[in-house]
């Protein structure tokens, strides 16, 4: 369910995925570790769209459960109506966050995302949930 799945030879949303890695990286070079996760997306959000990227925040998509609407989950980000961004910021990346953001995933059309973790040192991870695999659990996807 993540790194593996391409399409002809490249990883789904490979260029849109390296765009944001890249500015993921820089926005860690300049401001290190220490900072709460809402200043890391404030600041990768503008370097997204320096970059010519389109950057929803904090995107609501509801839930189903058994075909009906059970809660709202939001998104921490939308880069291009195409790819989840999940930030976080901690000495330590809790071991289920590749699933929490799975999750989201499966929750939504949108099938690749990113955990961008602003620790000590920068890491991400990508987690890829592709559609003809999935229920649709949602009625929302932000996008698509």
């Amino acid at each position: 369910w993540r790194m593996t799945t391409r399409t002809g030879g490249e990883l789904l949303e490979e260029a849109l995925t390296r765009s944001v890695i890249g500015a993921f990286f820089e926005v860690h070079k300049e401001l290190g570790f220490g900072f709460r996760e809402y200043l890391y997306a404030l600041a990768l959000e503008r370097d997204l769209i320096a970059k010519g990227h389109r950057v929803a925040r904090e995107v609501g998509v509801t839930v189903l459960y058994r075909g009906e609407p059970l809660a709202w989950q939001t998104l921490d980000m939308i880069v291009d109506e195409r790819l989840v961004l999940e930030v976080k910021a901690s000495e330590r990346l809790h071991p289920d966050a590749e699933l929490q953001l799975f999750s989201y995933l499966c929750a939504t059309r949108l099938e690749v995302g990113l955990v961008l973790h602003f620790g000590r040192h920068a890491k991400f991870h990508r987690v890829v949930c592709q559609n003809a695999f999935k229920g649709h659990r949602s009625t929302e996807t932000g996008q698509t």
